[in-house]
């Protein structure tokens, strides 16, 4: 779940496809430090490749002192080396490989996290086995001619080669004989170097590691596959006096830092499992319906270029009994909850996975997915929460407000074979202050800080779903709310039957358009699994004949004819449709939701004191706290309406489809949009100006929280990406359009609106908007393309000006100029006198040639609320 319009979705490496849920967890750094120096003839950080011997006999390798264990392969330790024994058979086979961070230093990263997950084959050269790192991403049919030309520009990588250091053997009559069809090959530098594709040093920026302080703690063989663990010491070096490699890079919210300069131990975990021998059937992928995919060209299409190929990622799941509506699965699809969640929540975890069978249920399967507990090392000393063949829900000890439902599958299905959910502690604050903030005037519960233990724990079994739904292979639909009329959402028989969003992958977080009157049952504010994801389930794991499928999938698809809260996110839509946003609740009309989530916000203000101050000898932090969410939901709920403004109305359709996907805003509700905000945006929310608020927080501060607050809503409205598509809206449809012309007035209008009157004016709060104003005009004409430095990618098209938008602006900053002059006379107070001079004494900077982009781009700072280095943070950041 994420307070930015941002969806997260990463295939990693050839296998694994991840969605983050709540916000951004700590991701691996694009730039880390190289290795330490290579050694010659070595790979980067290490160890030189042995020289290559002959085989020798069996047991002067493996020796009597050897501890074996049977699986997949053979795994024998002779003191502190360690021996895979390879039977012939399983050479060339695929198999998944899964490292992660099983344990960290605190401050480094978080025990659960992926490093690496690839599919690897271990083939054998003469007397050397190597370890190949096979891609799945370009493929062609072996019987097909064009298969030996992708073969040759999809060669495997040689991850590792290992000298066969013997032969199995085998006894017969009493006597020993070698037995070729096992080789055994020493792996312990596979796990005891820094192999950057399955290590940790670019997670954890390293410079390098230092191998007298790491060693292997276990590698153990099982039936399907092998698990390995290994104690790493990194090491970074500080950073030398001017900068230079290592460097710490800027604090930048959106990234996690590396490790501080020193030494870090990690526990690494590497799991290796068999794929299976007999592939699962794919299912095609369809824009319509929100799946996580696998991706890959297929050379070998008899198609007139090189066709994608896409499959859903889902679990495989097979009826016991085939020809029942309604059967038990084959295998069932287990979560396991980490012993380490706090037991009170155990339960709610449990229901939170289990409220999915249902889903499922419409799909034909009973009991298709289960809740356990974890056991304990005395319960099951050979259960890890890595082991690859184990779903987990892990509990981290993390103040990060977050929580991540990854999943790994395989590449040449889409296959889901594992998904270890991450919960990080605190995202129990993040659920329980949008709980308070949106629905606590409809629960008198939620009016007092603690929560109940039991709604905390629905809280928490809402999470659970949401992110067991990611690993199931769905990924957000920030469509699906926008789909039922906002009516309906104050309906309390609709909204207990239906929810009030028709899918728990939404960002619809709590009704807050319903109000206290509805009497909506306090059971039905927190959303569960709705009626897209039943379908959605259904439609991509219902059991299909293979000649109907493509058929059945697109008859299924086109149920979102009829039933529109079945419907998806629009590919392409690119952020444009005001139906398809993060935290909304109900149609796309967000004047009218806006409206009432603005006297919810109200209320909830009025009991912020009584509601936080419950615990005698506490500080205030709780209060601000508060205060400040219930300011960030004001700003929320304003961008919900700024997305009407140049916003195109879109539907995933398919050919034999009737109509468009694409319709933009009518021109009314745009000028409605425009006016609203500057009604309610543009005025001080004076019910959030509340002095016994504000003198318990902080000596000297509203004034700015409010001014980001507005200046937020008032650059989002005026965004680049916003102008370009009234641009595009004008030019296509003419006066039917609302224009950039019509936009930058009616903004103009509202934003100073005081010098319409007789007398004239103006208070602080508005003299810091009309400010603002004129600081995003200034970047407007005078910037460049290019955004401030250190600004994240996802923010620089707000800079990105198009070719219209300057002019426009300057013929702005006349007008008002000539309005400034006209009102200087009339103002009634020394402080309005002196902003409307300092005004005029702007503008005229602003359009002087001379005025370089350099100033424009200090204007940009403050506009835009960056940090010293450059950082936007984003509590005061919504997309357009």
């Amino acid at each position: 779940m994420l307070r930015t319009s941002t969806l997260a979705i990463a295939l990693l490496g050839a296998a694994a496809a991840t969605a983050f849920a709540q916000e951004p967890p700590p991701t691996p750094p694009t730039d880390a430090p190289p290795t330490a120096a290579t050694p010659a003839g070595g790979r980067p950080g290490g160890a030189l490749t042995p020289p290559s011997t002959d085989p020798q006999a069996y047991d002067k390798v493996i020796t009597k002192e050897a501890k074996s264990k049977t699986g997949v392969f053979t795994v024998h330790q002779v003191k502190d080396k360690y021996y895979y024994e390879i039977p012939k058979t399983e050479l060339g086979k695929d198999f998944l490989w899964v490292s992660q961070i099983a344990k960290t230093t605190n401050g480094v990263g978080y025990g659960g996290q992926s490093l690496a997950n690839r599919v690897v084959r271990w083939e054998r050269s003469g007397n050397k086995i190597h370890l190949r790192d096979v891609n799945y991403e370009v493929v062609a049919d072996p019987k097909h001619p064009i298969s030996a030309a992708v073969a040759a520009a999809n060669n495997s990588a040689i991850l590792m080669t290992f000298p066969i250091a013997a032969f199995g053997k085998e006894n017969k009559d009493g006597k020993d004989t070698t037995k070729e069809d096992h080789m055994i090959i020493e792996v312990t530098r596979l796990f005891s170097t820094d192999v950057q594709e399955i290590g940790a040093r670019t997670r954890l920026q390293a410079t390098a590691l230092d191998t007298t302080r790491s060693a292997i703690e276990r590698v153990t063989a099982f039936p399907t596959n092998i698990e390995a663990e290994a104690t790493m010491t990194y090491t970074r070096a500080a950073t030398p006096a001017g900068g230079g490699l290592g460097a710490p890079q800027p604090a930048n919210p959106f990234a996690s830092a590396g490790m501080r300069p020193g030494s870090a131990t990690v526990v690494l975990h590497h799991s290796m499992v068999k794929l299976p021998e007999n592939p699962m059937k794919p299912r095609l992928f369809d824009e319509r319906v929100g799946y996580f995919t696998q991706r890959l060209m297929d050379y070998s299409q008899d198609e007139q270029r090189a066709p994608e190929r896409r499959f859903i990622a889902r679990w495989r799941l097979e009826k016991k009994d085939p020809s029942a509506a309604l059967s038990e699965p084959v295998k069932p699809i287990v979560y396991y909850i980490d012993y380490a969640t706090p037991p009170q929540y155990v339960a709610y975890m449990k229901a939170g996975i289990e409220s999915w069978q249902k889903a499922f249920e419409a799909a034909g399967f009973k009991n298709a997915i289960i809740g356990k507990l974890a056991p304990t090392p005395e319960q099951d000393p050979d259960f890890s929460a890595e082991d690859a063949r184990y779903s987990v829900i892990r509990w981290l000890p993390s103040t990060i407000e977050n929580a991540s439902g990854p999943n790994i599958h395989d590449p040449r299905t889409g296959e889901i074979l594992d998904s270890d959910i991450q919960f990080y502690h605190n995202v129990m604050n993040l659920a329980r202050m949008w709980y308070f903030v949106q629905a606590s005037p409809l629960d008198p519960a939620a009016q007092k800080f603690p929560l109940p233990d039991d709604l905390m724990g629905r809280l928490v079994q809402f999470v659970c779903a949401h992110e067991v739904g990611h690993t199931l292979g769905f990924q957000h639909n920030m469509k699906a709310s926008s789909q039922y009329p906002q009516e309906k959402v104050r309906d309390r028989e609709w909204v207990h039957k239906m929810g009030h969003a028709p899918s728990i992958m939404d960002y619809s977080r709590f009704n807050y358009v319903a109000q206290p009157e509805d009497k909506i049952d306090t059971k039905d504010l927190i959303p569960g699994i709705g009626p897209y994801d039943v379908w959605a389930t259904h439609w991509g794991y219902a059991p299909i004949a293979e000649a109907d499928e493509k058929a059945t999938l697109d008859k299924w698809a086109r149920e979102q004819d009829a039933t529109p809260w079945y419907r998806f996110s629009t590919a392409h839509a690119a952020g444009s449709d005001p139906g398809d946003l993060t935290e909304a609740v109900g149609d796309a009309d967000a004047v009218k939701s806006t409206a009432l989530g603005l006297k919810n916000l109200e209320r909830v203000s009025s009991y912020l004191i009584p509601a936080t101050t419950t615990a005698n000898g506490e500080n205030y932090d709780l209060l601000a706290e508060a205060y400040g969410r219930v300011l960030g939901q004001w700003s929320l709920e304003m961008g919900h309406v700024a997305a009407i403004v140049g916003g195109v109305e879109s539907r995933q359709k398919h050919i034999g489809q009737d109509g468009i996907l694409f319709t933009p805003v009518v021109k009314a509700r745009q000028a409605e949009a425009v006016k609203f905000l500057s009604d309610n945006a543009f005025n001080a929310p004076k019910w959030m100006i509340d002095p016994q608020i504000l003198r318990r927080i902080e000596a000297v501060g509203e004034l700015s929280r409010i001014r980001s607050a507005q200046v937020n809503v008032m650059t989002n409205m005026l965004s680049s990406a916003r102008f370009a598509r009234l641009v595009e809206q004008e030019a296509m449809d003419g006066s039917g359009a609302y224009t950039p012309a019509q936009l930058l007035g009616d903004v103009r209008k509202g934003v100073w609106k005081e010098l319409d009157g007789g007398a004239v004016k103006i208070d602080a709060y508005r003299r810091n908007l009309q400010r603002a104003y004129l600081d995003l005009a200034n970047t407007k004409i005078n910037s460049s393309s290019a955004a401030p430095t250190g600004l994240p990618a996802a923010f620089a098209g707000m800079f990105a000006t198009s070719g219209d938008e300057g002019p426009m602006y300057r013929a702005e900053l006349k007008s008002l100029s000539s309005t400034l002059a006209g009102a200087s006379g009339k103002a009634t107070d020394g402080p309005t006198r002196a902003h409307i001079d300092a005004a005029r004494d702007h503008i005229a900077r602003i359009l002087d040639p001379k005025f370089q982009a350099s100033n424009a781009a200090a204007a940009a700072v403050r506009v835009f609320g960056l940090n010293e280095e450059g950082v936007c943070w984003p509590d005061y950041i919504i997309l357009p």
